[in-house]
């Protein structure tokens, strides 16, 4: 069968809605031909073969179909509903579930509106930080069921990526070969350093059956909750990969358009359920990776398109490439310390200045609070009990902070540390910390004019993971926090404007990414 040839099909499928009165919307791209009717949509996949996949007989078409309901299922049950089988009958006509031969077949869905895709919110300006939040919590849960592999990834299976993403971006002439080259050897440099960590990883169970398109395109919101469909059914190498190497891809599509913070709290809220502080720093070569390969299927896009699209596409393309040059220059790992009384807005500004320190995906941020918390097993809006603050469990917390700093920082990511350090051995500890790991530290002072501002504030709180209280803040006031020797910055002041003010007297000036952009910490 030929694209051409399955017009037939197509024509099968609009001829069953227009039985029912319903109109037909199509979305076709180079692998599929998707066609909406009232609450119902069928994806058909077309014809086709490439390099990648096999898509040229009807008895692979229904295989992969039968793959894709059971993989989509892991994620989005309610969206993916069957397959149908299209049969030829005895009087030449097409049926659904027929006895005659089989001629196509399609996966049946649950239609959702388009602007419940991520990837319309975030065109829509309409991506929150609650949103996000949950989301990294539902990609967690999604890794940690997927099932393990010991056959795919690791060094071996980035190496063949790197390799793949090569000749490819030559193949499509996108930049100069010399161009060409100086990525290729940013790559190989990149890859020596992190080959042997990526091969534990495999080792140790970090390589699962993902998504393996983890893009914004691919979630949507299903009854108020982000889902992932979608995901690579027609390769299994594609798929079983590094969990880190799942997350980068869709880190890279947020930071890309220009959601910088919000990628930021995704990966901090992931890492937040997960053991994986001490490879983080490989995230901005493996979103490198992810940025190449959009840079090669964009480019490769354009040669179909009208020239005035075309050149669109292909400045498109060069944006990807040109990211995952910068990905791969790096940045120098700092520690920067946000502390001040209770209400003073330290995670507001941790999280507003984060996406601008270190390398994209910017610094982990440990915020006391919330490691108190897990050390309670509990979630991070669960209100703990008094005993849960005697001195001796938070001496245990600032212990657990500064080690978990120690490892972020080894990996080579930057960190925020979030806590009030009103204590003068908890901000020399810091200091101490960061000096341990050899790299710069920043220590800054929020500060208010008057505790009225800090109580307005706590009182104002919902769904926080701080259990602060106006008598624990008269505590904090009542105590002698000695000399502060770091920078003192106005808690009233807008968390932008502090945030430039504490990037302007940064021992690293950043990544270069000031936004206009506020988020408040989920």
């Amino acid at each position: 069968m030929t694209v051409e040839d399955q017009a037939e099909t197509v024509a099968f499928l609009k001829g069953e809605a227009a039985l029912l009165g319903l109109p037909v919307d199509t979305i076709t791209t180079h692998i599929s031909t998707v066609l909406m009717a009232g609450d119902r949509a069928f994806k058909l996949k077309r014809p086709v073969r490439f390099p990648y996949l096999d898509f040229s007989t009807a008895e692979r078409r229904l295989a992969f179909c039968e793959a894709e309901l059971v993989l989509n299922r892991r994620t989005a049950p309610e969206l993916y509903l069957g397959v149908r089988r299209i049969t030829r009958e005895a009087d030449g006509r097409l049926a659904f579930d027929g006895t005659g031969p089989l001629v196509d077949a399609v996966v049946e869905m649950r239609r959702f509106a388009q602007h419940d895709l991520l990837d319309d919110m975030a065109q829509r300006d309409a991506l929150t930080p609650a949103l996000i939040t949950d989301l990294a919590h539902r990609i967690v849960e999604f890794h940690r069921d997927a099932a393990v592999s010991l056959d795919h990834g690791g060094a071996a299976g980035i190496a063949a990526v790197l390799d793949m993403n090569d000749r490819s971006l030559r193949a499509v002439a996108l930049v100069s070969e010399e161009a060409a080259d100086a990525l290729r050897a940013a790559f190989r440099s990149a890859f020596e350093r992190h080959a042997p960590m990526l091969e534990n990883r495999r080792l140790t169970g970090k390589v699962r059956h993902c998504h393996g398109d983890l893009i914004l395109r691919n979630i949507c919101l299903v009854d108020d909750v982000p889902t992932l469909f979608d995901c690579i059914e027609f390769d299994d190498a594609i798929a079983t990969i590094d969990v880190l190497y799942d997350l980068a891809f869709l880190l890279m599509d947020l930071w890309h358009r220009d959601k910088g913070d919000l990628a930021n709290l995704l990966f901090n809220r992931y890492l937040d359920e997960t053991d994986e502080a001490s490879s983080i720093g490989a995230l901005p070569f493996l979103m490198a990776i992810r940025a190449a390969i959009r840079a090669h299927v964009t480019a490769a896009q354009a040669g179909g398109q009208p020239p005035g699209k075309a050149a669109r596409t292909l400045v498109e393309a060069r944006a990807y490439h040109d990211f995952a040059l910068s990905l791969l220059a790096g940045s120098d790992a700092t520690l920067l310390a946000v502390g001040g009384l209770s209400g003073s807005g330290k995670s507001t500004v941790a999280a507003c200045v984060a996406s601008h320190l270190g390398s994209p995906p910017g610094a982990r941020v440990l915020n006391s609070d919330r490691i108190r918390k897990d050390a309670f097993g509990v979630s991070a809006e669960t209100r703990l009990p008094p005993s849960a603050y005697l001195p001796e469990v938070s001496a245990t917390v600032y212990a657990s902070l500064r080690d978990e700093a120690c490892q972020a920082l080894s990996s080579g990511c930057a960190v925020v540390a979030d806590a009030v350090f009103d204590r003068p051995s908890e901000r020399a500890s810091i200091e101490a910390t960061a000096a341990k790991s050899g790299v710069a530290f920043q220590g800054v002072w929020l500060e208010a004019p008057t505790t009225g501002l800090l109580a307005s504030r706590i009182a104002d709180r919902r769904d926080d993971p701080s259990d602060a209280t106006a008598e624990v803040l008269m505590d904090q006031v009542r105590r002698d926090c000695g000399d502060i020797d770091w920078q003192h910055l106005a808690a009233e002041a807008k968390p932008t404007m502090t945030r430039d003010a504490i990037l302007a007297s940064s021992p690293s000036r950043g990544n270069g990414r000031i936004g206009s952009r506020e988020v408040e910490p989920a």
